[in-house]
């Protein structure tokens, strides 16, 4: 793969602690001391130092080129907007808010260019709108909500050559579904669920005849999941009909679907093997031409002449119609990081990164020109984050598409490009590791080096989220564990620093189980499973890194699978994502406590070992266990933490502790009563 850099735009959010604690009218200790916490005395409560905006870049999910302009959505940014980046003048020359979700994963516009039709991804499933339309021949006035899909999420949309909106999506508790919307009368309705075993709808392509639905399990698979699903919707007569290609039946999830002239492209997500790039004859489905592509990814289809270019998770690729033959584009310019749009202009390729930038590509000669976004006039303002890490005199919280990296002492931040998603991270020695999403290993980055962060170890692609990291002293390993998001279960993996060698463990406690958190104590891990949803219970099991064997295991009987572990002296502390606490005597190998803290943490939390104490953190709390009666008791309410993917919580050297407030990076100095 191609690893990233530093960008040449490297941003710097904020000035100082100083400065922004003061702006932002703190709580606490205020801004009365940026370059450390006094120590305080035991007794004396917490002190909480409000950091400002953790993360700060225009985050983007997804673009489409009409005219001479290209529309980008935004990503896991508040309001909600899209951008209109006029080309010929490399300027923003509109943006509209939208009022629900929180990322635009799909753009797509009627055949005149007249309306823009945006489909969002929100939090929760509710009666709030999901679908807006935007007239285009007024960019001062506001895009307007059109209605919702039943299902939660809108992962992608196309419009007929006669104006009808198709829609596709998940997120819901049902299997995905495919809907219309005629904007003649307003109505949206629900044609139907092509394939009951599907867990997401990610791609739609409408003909005058004929509607493509494609789906699968890229999220929630295996079991009983359905696997990549290809089915063509009869407009007259209102049916279905499968027409997967026999080589994709194996692959997870149709990823993408276009239609270029009089031909239907279609490419799988690859997961234990490469995706594949299939060119159909639209009226006679069976009739195709199949590539294997290069990578898991391929989607975003751009034509020009007899190639058409596409993007995968290391950049851009070409697909020869002639040749039947897809190979990479050698592109001149920066890393391009994940990708959210390709598109063709006067021969050119223009590609729209989750870096924050358009770059505008000669595929003839692989010479590129790239606009920042920002400096065209996209405000950036706060993303909801990852993972975070402190240590060596910085904290770093992941992004989209980026770290930022704040220097402790000054509250400077500077931005890192990196690919996808920093899920969780730990600080060894200075030098950070993290676990990053999706497919992409471990990255490491020593700021002493001057050198960019990049891969350090590569893991199977299969084994795509990292959920939790950690440093396992003893051995001197990290220590990472991850789900599968399309082959279900998970795995272990290790990596050592000072070698180099690493090892991957797929499915340490079952072949159902995903494995959610990690701990160490004494050279032995820790691993704590459960499902991707909520039902099911999870178990703990403790594994020798180094010999990659089970030692044993406990079933905690809490009805629910894991959320976060965290060793403290002799004890291993558990937390599940239905807010029960249990704590396991690790000589002993014996629960010894169990509660339910429900009321403090459900969902995805986190813990850490800090000062003698275990510490918690949910979407609503920061709370403390007492290490000799396991009393649970608040340090910090009403969080509302910006998390993207499940709080976290982490320390550095001085016991100083680093989690969210909102959309703002806080330091916690807590001295409870001994």
């Amino acid at each position: 793969m191609t690893n990233t850099h530093l960008s040449r735009r490297t941003i710097l959010q904020a000035g100082g602690t100083v400065g922004l604690a003061a702006a932002l009218g703190l709580s606490g200790t205020g801004a009365a001391n940026a370059s450390g916490l006094p120590a305080g005395r035991p007794g004396s409560g917490p002190e909480i130092l409000d950091l400002g905006p953790a993360v700060v870049q225009f985050g983007l999910m997804s673009s489409i080129l009409v005219g001479d302009v290209v529309y980008i959505g935004s990503r896991n940014v508040e309001p909600v907007r899209i951008v209109a980046f006029h080309v010929p003048t490399g300027k923003i020359v509109g943006q509209t808010e939208l009022a629900t979700g929180h990322s635009i994963q799909t753009l797509t516009a009627d055949s005149a260019g007249r309306y823009l039709y945006a489909g969002i991804l929100q939090k929760s499933t509710g009666p709030q709108p999901n679908l807006y339309r935007w007239d285009l021949r007024s960019l001062s006035a506001p895009a307007t909500p059109i209605g919702r899909i039943g299902d939660r999420d809108v992962r992608d949309l196309s419009v007929a050559p006669d104006g009808r909106l198709y829609a596709v999506g998940g997120g819901s508790a049902t299997a995905p579904a495919l809907w219309e919307y005629d904007p003649a009368t307003g109505v949206i309705a629900n044609l139907g669920i092509p394939d009951a075993g599907a867990t997401l709808a990610r791609a739609v392509a409408a003909t005058d005849e004929t509607v493509f639905f494609g789906a699968g399990s890229t999220l929630g698979g295996g079991g009983s999941a359905g696997r990549a699903c290809l089915h063509a919707y009869d407009r007259a007569s209102r049916t279905f009909a499968p027409v997967t290609p026999t080589e994709m039946l194996a692959d997870p999830s149709i990823r993408d679907l276009a239609v270029l002239g009089d031909k239907l492209l279609v490419s799988s997500a690859g997961s234990t093997e490469q995706s594949k790039v299939a060119l159909m004859d639209p009226k006679d489905p069976g009739t195709y031409a199949l590539a294997t592509s290069i990578g898991k990814t391929a989607k975003n289809f751009a034509a020009i002449g007899g190639h058409v270019y596409f993007a995968n998770e290391s950049g851009l690729c070409d697909y020869s119609v002639a040749s039947n033959s897809i190979s990479q584009v050698d592109a001149g310019g920066p890393a391009l990081g994940e990708i959210w749009g390709v598109d063709a202009r006067d021969g050119k390729v223009l590609v729209t990164s989750a870096y924050g930038f358009i770059a505008e590509i000669d595929p003839e000669t692989g010479d590129s020109m790239v606009t920042d976004l920002g400096e065209a006039g996209a405000a950036s303002t706060a993303q909801t984050v990852m993972g975070i890490a402190a240590g060596g005199g910085f904290i770093y919280v992941g992004g989209n598409g980026v770290i930022a990296r704040r220097r402790a002492k000054t509250g400077e931040v500077t931005n890192l490009q990196a690919p996808g998603e920093a899920k969780d991270a730990v600080v060894v020695d200075g030098v950070l590791y993290t676990g990053q999403y999706s497919s992409q290993g471990i990255w490491a980055y020593d700021p002493r080096s001057g050198k960019p962060i990049h891969q350090a170890a590569d893991f199977p692609a299969a084994q795509n989220r990292p959920l939790d990291v950690c440093w396992d002293a003893e051995n001197r390993l990290v220590l990472v564990v991850a789900q599968s998001d399309t082959e279900g279960g998970g795995s272990f993996w290790t990596y050592k620093p000072r070698t180099g060698a690493k090892q991957c463990f797929v499915n340490p406690i079952d072949d159902v189980q995903l494995v959610r958190a990690v701990a160490t104590r004494d050279g032995v891990a820790f691993l704590g499973g459960g499902l991707s949803s909520l039902e099911g219970a999870g178990t703990v099991v403790a594994f020798d890194p180094v010999a990659g064997r089970e030692l044993w295991r406990i079933e905690p009987q809490m009805g629910a699978g894991l959320a976060a572990l965290a060793v403290q002296g002799r004890h291993l502390y558990g937390l599940t994502r239905k807010g029960g606490l249990f704590v396991i005597d690790v000589p002993k190998r014996r629960i010894v406590h169990r509660a339910d803290i429900s009321a403090l943490s459900r969902g995805f939390g986190a813990l850490v070992a800090n000062r003698g104490r275990i510490y918690g953190v949910s979407d609503t709390t920061v709370f403390r266990i007492d290490p000799k009666t396991f009393a649970v008791s608040t340090v910090m309410a009403g969080t509302d933490g910006g998390w993207y993917s499940g709080s976290h919580i982490t320390n550095d050297e001085s016991g100083y502790l680093y989690t969210m407030r909102g959309r703002n990076l806080v330091r916690i100095n807590d001295h409870p009563r001994r």
